[in-house]
């Protein structure tokens, strides 16, 4: 029979050839942060992500995804890091303008994940389950299951127990070759293996470059995120009117934000080898605002299914779009946004209505 540690090194092989960057192995066991999600539900950080709570049972160990799990193995795939060196300041952090309106910006913003080639999790599943199979070949009869942030699993605890690297005070696991900009995968197993020691180094020191640069102050404090406050959250998963605060602090973003990764020290020397499926395309399309407040549903359907922006919706990334015109001062598309204010769509309605208020504040009557 196969010894546990030779396993390992052919399975981490297999891994490498597959596209993960990262190895590791962990015991299932307790999650050490389950606590502390208990906690961050109590204080209603979770905003209106109501599956978290739902399943917050189920996070507690691996073995309520797989039953009988031993070994958790954690990988981590690369994707292309903002091309942006720095976030943009936000019209809060301008100094006011003597005269003349503002002078309006070219584009949005994206979060880095999404500007590849097609959705994260259908590749990494794919690579999963053909490590699921070559596991199998050398267990016949064992279990395996392959999870990409969908399960509850809380992963970057297991990252950080598999030796893959620490939880910055952004909470992203970060590593010292590889930084953030990764992808984080398990794939969970009735098979013991061989494991990894857990990471036991906070690399992070006294910086607070992340917290400080957070453009809505989404951070309690380090490690502790308001997720109803940030802006991945408020462009991706909220489905509702964002109030006119938060608006103004998003600033460029119309999916997703990069901003406590650009700013982490850990990303200027980072070292990936991106697979061609992330790398970046169509980003000039991606990043238009024209873009998506001029799409149709059937053009979102063609262009978007198998994309992160599936998840959002065509109604919510024309929310975020009207909100970065605003705030680009984009007085060239106010016609645009004036025709969603007689959307049936209340929270097109009410965002529309927001952004010609703040468009007209501004300038842009003419």
């Amino acid at each position: 029979m196969i010894s546990a540690f030779i396993a390992r090194e052919q399975l981490q092989r297999r891994a490498s050839s597959l596209g993960f960057s990262l190895f590791g192995i962990a015991r299932a066991q307790m999650a050490p942060g389950f606590d502390h999600l208990q906690e961050w539900l109590e204080r209603g950080y979770a905003g209106e992500m109501s599956y978290i709570p739902k399943r917050r049972q189920a996070y507690r160990q691996p073995d309520s995804i797989l039953e009988g799990c031993k070994s958790v193995v954690m990988l981590a795939m690369p994707y292309a890091a903002n091309p942006r060196t720095q976030p943009r300041k936000t019209d809060a952090a301008k100094p006011a303008r003597e005269t003349g309106p503002p002078e309006p910006q070219a584009a949005g913003n994206i979060g880095s994940y999404a500007s590849g080639q097609c959705d994260y999790h259908d590749l990494i599943r794919d690579r999963l389950n053909q490590l699921s199979q070559f596991l199998e070949t050398m267990f016949p009869g064992e279990r395996h299951r392959g999870v990409v942030d969908t399960a509850p699993l809380l992963e970057r605890d297991f990252a950080q127990l598999a030796g893959l690297g620490w939880i910055g005070k952004n909470k992203l696991l970060l590593n010292r070759q590889a930084g953030s900009y990764f992808f984080l995968a398990a794939l969970l197993t009735s098979v013991e293996l061989a494991e990894d020691s857990p990471f036991e180094h906070d690399h992070c020191g006294s910086c607070t470059a992340c917290l400080d640069a957070c453009p809505t102050s989404a951070f309690e404090g380090p490690r502790v995120l308001n997720a109803s406050r940030c802006i991945s959250y408020l462009t991706i998963e909220y489905r509702g009117v964002i109030s006119p605060d938060l608006s103004e602090q998003m600033g460029e973003w119309l999916f997703g934000c990069d901003v406590c990764q650009m700013v982490c020290p850990w990303n200027r020397k980072r070292e990936a080898d991106v697979p061609e499926e992330l790398q970046p395309s169509h980003r000039i399309a991606k990043t238009s605002v024209e873009h998506w407040l001029s799409l149709d549903e059937p053009g979102f359907r063609k262009l978007y299914r198998k994309t992160p922006f599936w998840r959002t919706k065509l109604t919510g990334m024309q929310r975020n779009a009207m909100i970065v015109a605003a705030n680009n001062h984009r007085f060239d598309l106010r016609e645009q946004i004036a025709s969603f204010a007689s959307s049936n769509d209340e929270v097109l309605r009410a965002t529309s209505q927001w952004s010609l208020a703040k468009l007209d504040r501004e300038g842009g009557t003419q």
